[in-house]
């Protein structure tokens, strides 16, 4: 490899900075322009939602079921039933993509859609028994997930930040 001309940057090239970016193993933290991304509170945010879906959509693997999947299934279980259009306007999901999503869940047995009463032209997508007990059953690898993501705070960093994050995502639906 030639030394670089006079004046010319010893910087690596961008493509590998790039690649950097999305290994965070290999981010340096002390890097003057990672300090600047750390600096804001979006990124930040932004940052942590994609350790989480990473982990959570790691413990769901096995099932073959992503982190959206679980989402449908939790708010299903508060639940007795939603149209596939409540379901997509409450988890802020394509109408469309909330139709492959029940369709992988029904096939596992997890949700079923009954007619409703109101309108025989829509469907209600209901929890099943099976699928009550599949989130019964994941309910400690999710808690393993969320210590895992939620380590270095203490119990009472960790009530401060859901009631802060609960407030936030609250205000958003408005």
């Amino acid at each position: 490899m030639e030394p670089p001309l006079p004046g010319a940057s010893t910087r690596e090239p961008a493509i590998a900075r790039q690649q950097d970016v999305q290994n965070p193993a290999h981010i340096d933290a002390h890097e003057p322009w990672m300090r600047g991304l750390h600096a804001d509170t979006g990124y930040l945010l932004y940052r942590l939602g994609l350790r989480s879906g990473q982990l959570f959509n790691t413990f769901l693997q096995e099932s073959g079921l992503r982190l959206r999947h679980y989402a449908v299934l939790r708010f299903l279980a508060t639940s007795t039933g939603a149209l596939q259009r409540e379901l997509s306007t409450s988890l802020g999901y394509d109408p469309s993509a909330i139709v492959g999503l029940v369709d992988d869940l029904e096939k596992l047995g997890f949700v079923e859609r009954r007619p409703s009463p109101d309108d025989r032209r829509s469907r209600i997508v209901a929890l099943t028994a099976d699928g009550r007990v599949f989130l019964r059953d994941t309910d400690e690898a999710g808690q393993r997930v969320t210590n895992e993501l939620l380590g270095p705070l203490d119990a009472t960093e960790r009530e401060s930040l859901h009631a802060l994050l609960q407030r936030l995502a609250e205000d958003g639906r408005k």
